[in-house]
């Protein structure tokens, strides 16, 4: 009786002390200059607005090696790190021979790489990603998206 009880008093504080051992935070002091980038306007269509753009790529080259590459390698070049490959997210959709398809495949994977910047990912108490919505504006966080898009293809 008593190892059992020993195992689930163990188990509930790794649970409850997850997010604290694991309580990975956003830098604040991560700074990204978005004032060369055409201001995004409120009435914008769905997706990256930076899409292809190569002072967009630059920008979040440089804003990725701030915040990411910590967790998912300097230049997205995932050598092992804790965070996954993010040069493999963009795989699937190209393949999809439908254009209409594909672009909201595009669009859906866009919406999901904000969302996941911006909220961060926690899974059973435990941050696996902090996050960034206080740090990183949309205009960042879609630099990133370009630095990434032009880094898989």
């Amino acid at each position: 009786m008593a190892p059992r009880f020993l195992f689930r008093l163990t188990a509930a504080l790794l649970i409850l002390s997850g997010s604290v051992l694991a309580g990975e935070i956003a830098d604040p002091n991560v700074v990204v200059n978005t004032s060369g980038l055409p201001p995004i306007a409120a009435n914008a269509p769905e997706g990256n607005p930076y899409r292809g753009n190569a002072l967009a790529a630059e920008i979040g080259r440089s804003a990725f090696n701030q915040a990411c590459s910590r967790c998912h390698g300097v230049d997205a070049v995932n050598k092992g790190q804790v965070g996954p490959d993010l040069l493999k997210m963009d795989r699937s959709c190209p393949r999809i021979a439908d254009p209409v398809v594909r672009q909201m495949c595009i669009l859906d994977q866009d919406d999901f790489f904000l969302k996941s910047v911006q909220e961060g990912k926690t899974r059973v108490g435990v941050v696996h990603m902090p996050a960034w919505k206080e740090v990183l504006s949309p205009a960042a966080i879609w630099t990133i998206r370009t630095f990434l898009e032009s880094r898989s293809r």
